[in-house]
Order: structure tokens, then sequence, then C-alpha cells
């Protein structure tokens, strides 16, 4: 995929320019980070606790029922993270046209592929 170069922005691309802190482009995640921070501390604690469950050499099956649980706890987070940057960040290129909106689309598809392959 080729960079697209943000007009006015000091001829930086949109990934160089949504990776600097500094930016002032809002993500839209950043409304919920914390409750985002929450739910991947609370996974954190699943996947160790995964950990001890082998350790300890616990049954499969509950360890695999441990397992699915993580999936879809972590699968409930990307979905969030898709609707908030579909609402946002998607919404904000559409409004703009060009070159960022086909660039920002791209993106979103790529990773609605990527999500329904795992």
């Amino acid at each position: 995929m080729s960079e697209l170069r943000i007009a006015g922005e000091d001829a930086r691309t949109t990934s160089e320019c949504c990776q600097d802190p500094e930016c002032g482009h809002h993500h839209g995640y950043l409304d919920n980070k914390d409750n985002y921070l929450k739910r991947l501390r609370r996974i954190e604690g699943q996947v160790r606790g995964l950990q001890k469950m082998v350790e300890d050499e616990k049954y499969c099956i509950d360890i695999l029922t441990q397992i699915s649980a993580t999936t879809k706890a972590l699968q409930s987070v990307a979905l969030g993270l898709l609707d908030e940057h579909m609402s946002t960040c998607v919404v904000r290129a559409a409004r703009a046209g060009g070159d960022e909106a086909e660039i920002k689309l791209a993106e979103a598809h790529d990773a609605i592929a990527r999500l329904v392959r795992s």
C-alpha cells in the first residue's frame, strides 16, 4: 500500500502522523482508553492463569475452556477497537475524500479480513 502524504502536515504520511503522539489526530478509542486497558489487564490475568494451569498439569478440557474464554475476550476488544476506528478515523477520512479515504477503507478491510481469519 502506498503512503499518503497529509496536506499541511510537514510532508508526513498518515501512518507516521498517527504514530506521533503530538500529531493532533484523535483516535476513536481514546475516549474509552481506560476501559480497554482494564479489559486488556483482565485478559493478561487470564493468560497468566492459563500458564499456571499448564504448569499445574490441569485437565486439558479445563485449559481449553479458559483458552476459549480468553480468545472471546480478545475478540471483543478487537471488535470494539474496529468499531471505534470505523466511526472516527474512517468516517473522518471518508468526509475528506480522495486518497486518504481509499487508504483508510483499505486498512479497515484488511483489519476485518484478519479478524475473520482468526
